[in-house]
């Protein structure tokens, strides 16, 4: 891209940058230290503010570059993942946002660990949410890359890696500084931010085919190079079986990791009420859903426009198509059109990727914090001692998170979300239905439940086409893969829920009517909820 493009997106980016650094300073020099205040931001936030920040967390780059990719390279096959993840908040509405309002306190584990023993649960859950935070924030780390690459005319392994860098260091400030009350607003301005931009290009796409969707997917299939049967499902996942139970695999992930993600969970904690915590979730359903409405129109809009090829030839993996689209709408590469709107997606992404990954890096670190150190440490861990160390875990979260994402650079970006979701729904939300809705669940099947779902996800996913044996894979000079899907879901979901009835079936401990009773009550009346 031309000195134009970067001078101008790098403008753009540094204004956000400095606003969201503003917001957090600002925070920062309010804040009490509280653990109440740096983990759910005092609980002050309204019900349009939290669904602003629920959907600002939700919508991350794997939906701004990577759904648009999937769909401009594959079409109809590529659309799962917009219907996928819209779909998947019909789970946290219905299922879970009250009930987890009403039990919980920050985390995950707060929920399950009110009718269980604590130790043992708060260290598997915890472990659970800090793998699936991580496996997450690698997708940010990703899109970031791919799109500087882009942005500087260049695919420089070194302009990629401090891209990565700077990127994790930004989000580590957002956590260590302002805590949840910032990272809650850096995610409502994101929100308005993206929402804008993805609006922009959608009429700019329905405007150049004059508002006939049937000439845009018409267009589409003729640049696609792949005819008819790109509008038709099977060009990704119809080759054969294995890939049909890829499709069935990734499609389960989807709809039912969005009610076991660490940084949506801890969400809820944000409003006053149960009630505030459901009309979040309603909030967010209509911006969300609104938002992967239009992600289907710019993907078929780049395939029509830039072409499949084109996008391809730019990144293998299509995290580049909205950027290209942008070009393309705004006059073609050079133009002054071109530039602003090239301009205003690099910026819009790169908002994106710092709001998402600062959500996420809070969430594991207050897992770090709250579940582990305070179950190691019970003696000496105090509310003050937990955020010293949640500060310090979301140092050390984000250098694992560059690591991998350094290694990862070439897979999609919604993918590798994918896999997040995988793990989300394997570990945990086996646990957390079964602890709101089983009379019966004891400390060793919330145990069983949590690692029964997580060690065959991640184990699997180490022993896919993903990690080894193919030119896309992480190490693509060796093959020790000897699973054949590229998600693990359609298997580790199931091992997670029938690990968790085991471990039941098999404990000696009773378990406890009282406790029971008492997380029913406070689920589904708010008694006692804090």
């Amino acid at each position: 891209m031309n000195g134009g493009h970067q001078t101008l997106a790098l403008l753009l980016f540094s204004a956000f940058v400095a606003v969201t650094l503003g917001i957090t300073t600002w925070v920062g020099r309010n804040r009490h230290g509280s653990a109440e205040e740096f983990y759910a931001g005092g609980r002050l936030f309204s019900p349009m503010e939290n669904g602003f920040a629920i959907a600002g967390d939700y919508m991350s780059a794997a939906s701004f570059l990577g759904i648009s990719g999937v769909i401009a390279l594959f079409g109809y096959d590529g659309m799962l993942y917009s219907v996928g993840f819209l779909v998947g908040w019909l789970v946290v509405l219905l299922l879970v946002a009250e009930l987890v309002r009403n039990c919980g306190r920050f985390t995950l584990a707060d929920v399950v660990a009110a009718r269980m023993r604590e130790r043992p649960v708060r260290i598997a859950v915890g472990t659970s949410s800090v793998t699936v935070s991580v496996l997450y924030l690698v997708a940010q780390m990703v899109g970031a890359g791919s799109l500087v690459a882009l942005l500087l005319g260049g695919t420089s392994e070194v302009t990629r890696a401090w891209t990565v860098i700077g990127v994790g260091a930004l989000m580590v400030v957002y956590v260590s500084l302002g805590g949840m009350r910032a990272t809650t607003w850096i995610q409502i301005v994101k929100a308005v931010v993206l929402m804008a931009g993805s609006v922009a290009l959608t009429v700019l796409v329905l405007v150049r085919f004059r508002f006939d969707v049937n000439d845009l997917l018409n267009t589409a299939v003729a640049h696609s190079g792949h005819g008819a049967r790109f509008l038709a499902p099977g060009l990704r996942y119809g080759g054969d079986w294995t890939a049909r139970l890829d499709f069935i695999s990734l499609g389960l992930a989807l709809v039912l990791g969005t009610a076991g993600l660490p940084h949506i969970l801890s969400r809820f904690y944000t409003v006053p009420t149960a009630r505030a915590a459901r009309r979040s979730v309603v909030w967010s359903i209509g911006l969300i859903g609104s938002f992967y409405l239009m992600t289907i129109v710019l993907g078929f809009g780049a395939a029509a426009l830039v072409g499949s090829d084109a996008v391809r030839t730019s990144n293998a993996a299509g995290n580049t198509a909205v950027a290209l689209l942008a070009v393309d709408l705004g006059g073609g590469a050079g133009s002054t059109g071109g530039t602003i709107l090239f301009a205003v997606v690099a910026a819009v992404a790169f908002a994106t990727i710092l709001a998402v990954v600062a959500g996420i890096t809070l969430a594991s670190s207050a897992s770090v914090a709250h579940d582990l150190y305070a179950s190691l440490r019970r003696e000496r861990a105090t509310p003050r001692s937990e955020v010293a160390v949640a500060r310090v875990a979301a140092t050390g979260i984000g250098a694992v998170a560059i690591a991998l994402g350094l290694l990862a650079q070439d897979l999609n970006v919604a993918f590798l979300v994918g896999l997040a979701f995988a793990v989300a729904a394997s570990a945990n939300l086996p646990v957390l239905l079964y602890s709101l809705f089983w009379r019966n669940f004891t400390t060793r099947g919330a145990v069983w439940s949590v690692y029964g779902g997580l060690i065959p996800a991640v184990v699997l996913v180490v022993l896919s086409p993903v990690v080894s044996g193919g030119p896309t894979a992480i190490f693509p000079g060796v093959d020790f893969h000897v699973f054949p899907l590229d998600n693990p879901g359609l298997v580790s979901v199931p091992l997670g829920f029938l690990a968790g009835w085991a471990g039941t079936v098999a404990s000696s401990e009773p378990p406890d009517e009282a406790k029971h009773a008492e997380t029913e009550v406070r689920s589904l009346t708010g008694a006692g909820a804090v």
